[in-house]
C-alpha cells in the first residue's frame, strides 16, 4: 500500500496511476448499475437542492418590517407566510440530508468492500460509484458554502433535530463525517483502512489529474477542475475525522503539503473556501503533531 501511495502522489508522469477518473462520462457497468441507479436518484435532487439555496433570500426582511409595524396586520399576515416557507425549505434540506446519508453508506459498501485487494482498483473498475461518490461530496461542500443562517420553529423531535442540523457552520459536511464514522463502526468486521485507504487514495487521484497538465486537459470543462477540487477537499476532512491520528499527522497517507500547494495554484479567490474549510471544519489540524510547514501553509492569506 505505501508503494501504491507513493505511486500516486508523485510528479513524474511515467510513475503515476494508468487510468483517469472520469468525473464528466462514467458509466455504470452491470455489476455497479443497482447502487448507481438508488443514489443516482438522489443526486438528481440534488442539483434542486442547491437550486433552491441558492435563490433562497430569507425572512430577515419581513420579520423586520413586522417588528417595527406591530399594529399593521397585512405586514404581521407577510412576516408568517415568509417563516412558514423558510421553515417549510428548512426541513426539506435537513431531510434530504437523511437521504445523502443512507446514499454514501450504499457507495461505500461497494468501494470499501474485499472485492479487490486495494482501492486504486476499486477506483478503476467501479469509476460510476466513484463519480458518485465524488458527487456527493460536491454537493456537501458546494451547500455549506451556499448555507444561509435563520432560525426556525417546528415541533417535536424534529424541531431539534432540525435545530441541531443549522446550528453547525457546514451542517451537510457534519451529516457526511458523521455518516462514514458510523459506516466504519457498524461494520466491524471491514477493516478501518479499507475506508481510509479508499479516501486517501481519491484525494490522491484528484491531486494528480490537477497538477498533471497531460490528465487536466482532459477536462473539457473548468467546472470540473472545481468538483476535482472540491473533491480532493471533501475526501481530506472525511480522511481527518475517520483516521485515529488524522490527515495532517506524518503517518496519513495524504500528501498535504501537496493537495495543499494544487489548491494554492489556483486563483485565489476561487479557493478561499476550500482552504477554510480545510482551516476550519477539520478535525486535528491544530493537534500538537501537526506538521508546522502545513499550518504555516494554510494560514497563508
Amino acid at each position: 500500500m505505501g508503494n501504491l501511495l507513493k505511486v500516486l502522489t508523485c510528479t513524474d508522469l511515467e510513475q503515476e496511476p494508468n487510468f483517469f477518473l472520469d468525473f464528466e462520462n462514467a458509466q455504470p457497468t452491470d455489476a455497479e448499475r443497482e447502487v448507481w441507479e438508488q443514489v443516482d436518484l438522489v443526486l438528481k435532487d440534488a442539483r434542486g437542492v442547491l437550486d433552491e439555496l441558492q435563490a433562497y433570500k430569507g425572512a430577515g426582511q419581513e420579520i423586520r418590517e413586522a417588528i417595527q409595524n406591530p399594529s399593521d396586520e397585512a405586514l404581521q399576515e407577510a412576516a408568517w407566510a415568509a417563516v412558514v416557507h423558510l421553515v417549510g425549505k428548512l426541513k426539506k434540506f435537513y431531510q434530504f440530508s437523511q437521504r445523502l446519508e443512507a446514499a454514501l453508506h450504499s457507495l461505500l459498501g461497494p468501494l470499501t468492500s474485499e472485492t479487490y485487494d486495494d482501492p486504486t482498483q476499486h477506483l478503476e473498475r467501479e469509476q460510476a460509484l466513484a463519480k458518485q461518490f465524488a458527487e456527493i461530496l460536491h454537493f456537501t461542500l458546494r451547500f455549506d458554502e451556499l448555507k444561509a443562517e435563520g432560525e426556525n420553529e417546528v415541533n417535536n423531535e424534529m424541531a431539534n433535530r432540525i435545530s441541531l442540523f443549522y446550528a453547525d457552520a457546514t451542517p451537510m459536511l457534519k451529516t457526511l463525517s458523521d455518516s462514514t464514522t458510523k459506516f466504519v463502526s457498524e461494520n466491524k468486521n471491514l477493516p478501518i483502512e479499507n475506508t481510509t485507504d479508499c479516501l486517501s487514495t481519491m484525494a490522491s487521484v484528484c491531486k494528480v489529474m490537477l497538477e498533471t497538465p497531460e490528465y487536466r486537459s482532459r477536462f473539457t470543462s473548468e467546472e470540473t477542475v472545481s468538483f476535482c477540487l472540491r473533491v480532493m477537499v471533501g475526501v481530506i476532512i472525511l480522511y481527518d475525522y475517520v483516521h485515529p491520528v488524522g490527515a495532517f499527522s506524518k503517518s496519513s497517507k495524504i500528501d498535504m503539503k501537496g493537495c495543499i500547494k494544487v489548491l494554492r495554484d489556483q486563483p485565489p479567490n476561487s479557493v478561499e473556501g476550500l482552504l477554510n474549510a480545510l482551516r476550519y471544519t477539520t478535525k486535528h489540524l491544530n493537534d500538537e503533531s501537526t506538521n508546522k510547514t502545513i499550518k504555516s501553509m494554510l494560514q497563508q492569506q
